[in-house]
């Protein structure tokens, strides 16, 4: 071959991968100089031992930013800045099922290497609008006060709101363990690490039939608490679009959203309402709205814990922008836990927002007598204690005293307790 030919096919070729290097070091960001990036682009940065992976989160003329997935120690000025061709993806396949594993999918159950079948994108767009399925059918989780009484559909997101110490964990392994979903995705983000254990082993009974846990705990770097939530929801939609039916739990929102906050303050957004930046509100719905039903293929019914601090949802703009955002909410209540009364949902504050569209009449009309004769009980209570009311003086009262224990030992149940969806309606009807 001619020597003109040769130079001109080198030409044609880089002999290396373009590279950039590192400029700037603080403890969150790392800033790069010398390479073509755009924002989300993934990047690695190779040090003498290592490489660490990172992400463009601002690019300005001169200069990007790389919000990495790990720490920043070890890493040194003018250490190379690659591109990662492959960018957001994650390897997905049927050997997930009964793993825990990391946001990229590795391991952490020492149970071996897994086999995937392909790499999806991690960040995708929600459901399109008009091709979401109608949710008309229930979801059963085993739990008499959901079921009975704020009835989930399939393809719902509802959300678990609790002060810390309530009982979210207790009520999530009892959802995993009761509902008959054929796939369970568990997403368990910012958590300190020493629950996932107690949460396999407590709330799971070590049993991970069909199910995939995606940890990333409180340990880990912001961006990986904020992607492995996302990450979670890619193989959730992988199953979802084998047409199966997908029960994804995320535990919890907030911590996802405060990761979102440390990335936003270090990128120099301003603090708003508790100290989140406009982006921690607006990442919600990008990770919600891909939980549902689609049309010609599968669903996901999704349920994500959110930690209300000071027990007020009101007073939280997490919990009060994810209210919004979800099909329904379920309120855990301090004083419920205090009285013994285990799953401590608070019926008069819960609402499910399809339940109109999944049961019966009949069904709907006791579900509705149920909580008017609680609310009664509880508008009367002091009367009641302190001897004051007079029987005979309100018909409806007097149903709602009589009725007392068995609406509270309908609301009570143990964790090792799983009733079916017939069963729990006859037991609602039988109450009252």
């Amino acid at each position: 071959m001619p020597l003109k030919n040769i130079k001109d096919k080198i030409k044609q070729k880089p002999l290396s991968k373009p590279f950039g290097f590192v400029k700037k070091i603080d403890p969150i960001n790392i800033i790069a100089h010398k390479l073509v990036v755009s924002i989300g682009d993934l990047v690695k940065i190779k040090t003498k031992n290592k490489s660490t992976i990172g992400m463009v989160t601002s690019v300005s003329k001169d200069e990007f930013t790389i919000t990495p997935f790990s720490f920043t120690e070890g890493i040194k000025i003018n250490d190379k800045v690659y591109l990662d061709e492959n960018g957001m993806q994650i390897p997905v396949g049927e050997g997930l099922l009964g793993r825990v594993v990391d946001p990229f999918m590795k391991p952490m159950d020492d149970k071996g290497p897994i086999i995937f079948k392909e790499k999806i994108d991690i960040m995708k767009k929600p459901i399109s609008p008009l091709k979401r399925g109608i949710i008309n059918e229930t979801f059963p989780t085993g739990v008499k006060s959901i079921d009975g009484l704020l009835t989930c559909g399939l393809g719902q997101k509802l959300g678990i709101f609790a002060g810390s110490g309530v009982g979210k964990s207790m009520l999530m392994g009892m959802i995993a363990k009761g509902s008959k979903a054929d796939i369970k995705i568990i997403a368990l983000i910012g958590e300190r690490g020493r629950e996932i254990p107690e949460f396999i082993h407590d709330n799971l009974n070590n049993d991970l039939t069909n199910t995939v846990i995606i940890a990333a705990t409180s340990d880990d770097s912001a961006l990986m608490r904020k992607y492995g939530a996302f990450s979670a929801m890619a193989v959730a939609e992988y199953f979802k679009n084998q047409n199966k039916s997908v029960l994804f739990i995320m535990d919890s929102v907030t911590r996802f959203a405060m990761a979102q906050r440390e990335i936003g303050l270090a990128m120099g957004e301003p603090p708003t309402s508790k100290g989140y930046p406009p982006s921690s509100i607006m990442i919600l719905p990008q990770l919600m709205e891909r939980a549902g039903k689609e049309e010609g293929k599968g669903s996901i019914t999704a349920f994500f814990t959110v930690l209300v601090e000071g027990d007020d949802t009101s007073a939280d703009p997490i919990a009060d922008q994810a209210r919004s955002i979800l099909d329904g909410h379920i309120i855990l209540d301090r004083e419920l836990t205090d009285m013994g009364i285990y799953p401590p949902i608070n019926i008069l504050k819960s609402a499910s927002r399809v339940m109109g569209n999944v049961v019966d009449d009949m069904h709907l009309a006791k579900a509705g007598k149920f909580k008017k004769l609680y609310a009664l009980l509880k508008e009367n209570e002091v009367l009641l204690r302190i001897g004051a009311y007079q029987k005979g003086s309100d018909p409806e009262l007097d149903e709602a005293v009589a009725r007392k224990e068995a609406m509270e030992n309908f609301l009570k149940q143990s964790p090792k307790e799983l009733f079916s969806f017939d069963e729990i309606k006859n037991m609602l009807f039988n109450t009252v």
